[in-house]
């Protein structure tokens, strides 16, 4: 049989149809599979110490055949398994503490590969921090006296490691001779990654430690190549597809607006604005992300570009996810309007049928010109006269189709995206590629300083004490809990639980409590009270991240904050500072390793440098999902460090999409061919126009 890469991988020798089930099990079906199957660490057993050099507090690896196993209680009831290993040098004693179960792994006959310290007790002994069976009884071992350095694969029930690293080993030069290399040699050459095929062996047999680092970063760009000439495809048919509207500078709401101001923008503000007027005055369609946290003024950038449509006799809407962000919003508009003479209106479902029927009547004739909602501006119902602008708040908790329906109600008006959420350049580029971007980082003049304190469970008196005080001088308070209800298997202090204890240690002082478990009306007329200050503390989940603007709140208390992530304490922080008065946010921890980390973050108030910690310390999390319909799963790249790759796929995709929007060229033919097996959905961009 000719080996193909779309060859069932059953037909490999060595596989056969059960083998074959148990790979499909891990996401192999074909040769090509099995060639992306690659290592998900590396055991250094390049220096290989004979048994009988292996001196105690020297740090070794060791191969040998294993003579004898035993599980052996001690005093304090703590089991530890224990075998003898040979080789041609001498024995020595491998110990596992508290690792019973590796009687059921670990038999008399395997050979073994072990690397840790070699520690004395009653003789020379390891302790090993890795161990691999090479060998069954009577099997000879991979590594051999010189060495080498040990792939470990992902495996799974009738498929162990061993078995996939030999099989892999057997066919690697053969499936490497069937690969194309599609990647452009410009981009190759410009971050010095190898060729494809060289890939493949850095990854399945590197020589040295280290190697596979080069095979990683190579299939890394690929990936990213992938991801960046969607997102190009999809940036080209947004911006070109249709011609957008061509709006004019007429300066006259957008001065009577600056002249009304009560405040003076930011250079970020300044920045932005620009940036997106002449986006509205070219030719081509406005597709634009405005990122900045809470308080940097986002929703002013917005109205200029919304006062720019309405001085052109079109209409501007602005949609937000709750009824409670649009109504904040609507009483922001209304008020910086109010000098304009223009009054926004607000289309919410609560409102009575008649009440809707009148006011989308207003807004199918033209009368209203600047509209805010929430879902109800995409019902059917809804129809716009002149549709020029549309502005999305926290886009990312709307589907894709939800911004389609709201975009689909004019001619191809110009979209403006918002997000409060501070995002690695790298994430932003790769998630958002298809976007223009404007980044908000100043936050206007009095606004408060939030000071960030981290305590511990010993404190919570003075804690409870604190927020006495706040609420006696006539300010509010937040606390946060990372659970809903207590539960037998968390020892975590619960929302329910401990609102009723706030309740009784703050009394008379009103607490109200929200969670994600409550029915949408119910958690936002008890976010109303508060906003409205008929209470004092709010108890709340995470909830409240994205949420009401309460000046009047001036604490935020976090039970349990090492259980979030940085991003997400910063959001919560968020939630204070947002008057002139002075704030705190208080991180309550009992455990001691986490101080560290949370006193790291207590020193640092730029939400794009905490964002960039947070992908560091825990990847893309769920971020990496938040791209609705298309998103696709990044296997080999590292966003917290292929920056470098993010920003070289992006210039060359940006290029080559321009050159060949459909990549219907046949030296591309190759790569259509690749994207279409790896993001059927993205693949769909390529099919149109």
């Amino acid at each position: 049989m000719v080996l193909k890469l779309d060859s069932a991988v059953q037909f490999l020798k060595g596989v056969g149809p059960r083998r074959a089930e148990a790979f499909a099990r891990i996401g192999v079906r074909t040769v090509e599979d099995l060639l992306y199957h690659v290592p998900h660490r590396y055991l250094d057993a390049t220096t290989v110490t004979p048994i009988a050099r292996a001196d105690v507090g020297s740090d070794v690896t060791l191969v040998g055949r294993v003579l004898s196993t035993a599980v052996v209680p001690t005093r304090r009831r703590l089991r530890i398994f224990r075998a003898v290993l040979k080789d041609a040098s001498g024995v020595i004693e491998c110990a596992w503490p508290g690792q019973a179960f590796l009687d059921r792994v670990i038999k008399q006959g395997q050979l073994l590969l072990v690397t840790g310290p070699i520690k004395y007790y009653h003789g020379r002994q390891v302790v090993p921090r890795e161990h691999v069976i090479l060998g069954e009884e009577g099997e000879e071992g991979e590594v051999g006296e010189e060495g080498m350095v040990l792939p470990v694969y992902p495996a799974t029930e009738g498929l162990s490691h061993r078995q996939i690293r030999r099989l892999i080993g057997d066919h690697l030069d053969e499936m490497v001779s069937c690969v194309e290399d599609s990647l452009p040699g410009d981009l190759r050459r410009a971050t010095g990654t190898p060729a494809l095929k060289n890939a493949f062996l850095s990854l399945h047999r590197p020589a040295v430690p280290g190697e596979w680092e080069t095979g990683r970063r190579r299939l890394a760009l690929d990936e990213l190549f992938d991801l960046q000439l969607v997102v190009a495809r999809a940036r080209h048919l947004a911006k070109g597809a249709q011609k957008g509207p061509r709006f004019e500078i007429k300066k006259e709401l957008t001065t009577a607006l600056k002249g009304a101001l009560p405040f003076e923008l930011t250079p970020g503000q300044k920045r932005a604005i620009r940036e997106i007027t002449v986006d509205m005055v070219s030719e081509a369609r406005m597709h634009r992300l405005l990122m900045g946290e809470v308080g940097t003024g986002k929703t002013v950038v917005a109205l200029f570009a919304m006062l720019l449509a309405v001085e052109n006799d079109y209409q501007a809407a602005f949609m937000a996810p709750t009824e409670l962000l649009t109504e904040q919003h609507g009483q922001t508009l209304t008020s910086l309007l109010a000098p304009l003479d223009i009054r926004p209106e607000i289309l919410l479902g609560k409102l009575s049928a008649s009440e809707k029927a009148a006011i989308r009547e207003r807004i199918a004739a033209g009368g209203s010109r600047v509209i805010v909602g929430t879902h109800a501006l995409i019902q059917e119902a809804t129809d716009f006269r002149r549709l020029g602008l549309v502005v999305i708040d926290e886009q990312h908790r709307f589907g894709v189709e939800q911004r389609a329906a709201l975009i689909e109600k004019g001619e191809a008006p110009d979209v403006l995206l918002l997000s409060a959420t501070p995002i690695p350049r790298t994430l932003a580029l790769t998630f958002y590629g298809d976007l223009d971007m404007s980044v908000l980082r100043e936050k206007p003049a009095g606004r408060g300083a939030v000071k960030t304190g981290v305590r511990s469970g010993n404190d919570r008196r003075k804690i409870y004490r604190f927020l006495e005080q706040t609420c006696a001088a006539g300010r509010q308070a937040y606390v946060v809990y990372p659970v809903i209800a207590e539960s037998e298997r968390m020892d975590l202090k619960a929302a329910t639980t401990m609102a009723e204890e706030l309740e009784r240690q703050l009394r008379p002082r009103t607490v109200g409590l929200v969670h994600g478990r409550m029915k949408p009306d119910e958690r936002d007329a008890v976010m109303r009270q508060f906003r409205d200050g008929e209470l004092q503390v709010l108890v709340a989940t995470t909830v409240i991240e994205v949420g009401i603007d309460v000046p009047n709140a001036t604490v935020m208390v976090i039970e349990h904050a090492e259980r979030f992530g940085l991003a997400q304490l910063h959001q919560l922080r968020g939630r204070v500072g947002r008057g002139a008065a002075e704030s705190h946010c208080v991180l309550l921890t009992d455990e001691a390793s986490a101080r560290e980390r949370l006193k790291r973050f207590a020193r640092i108030s730029d939400g794009f440098r905490i964002a960039e910690l947070d992908l560091k310390e825990r990847g893309m999390g769920e971020l990496a999902g938040t791209r609705q319909a298309g998103g696709f799963n990044l296997r080999y790249a590292d966003l917290a460090q292929d920056e470098d790759l993010v920003v070289a796929a992006r210039r060359t995709a940006l290029g080559l999409i321009a050159r060949d929007s459909t990549l219907s060229a046949p030296e591309h033919a190759t790569l259509r061919r690749r994207i279409e097996r790896r993001y059927e959905r993205g693949m769909e961009l390529f099919r149109v126009g």
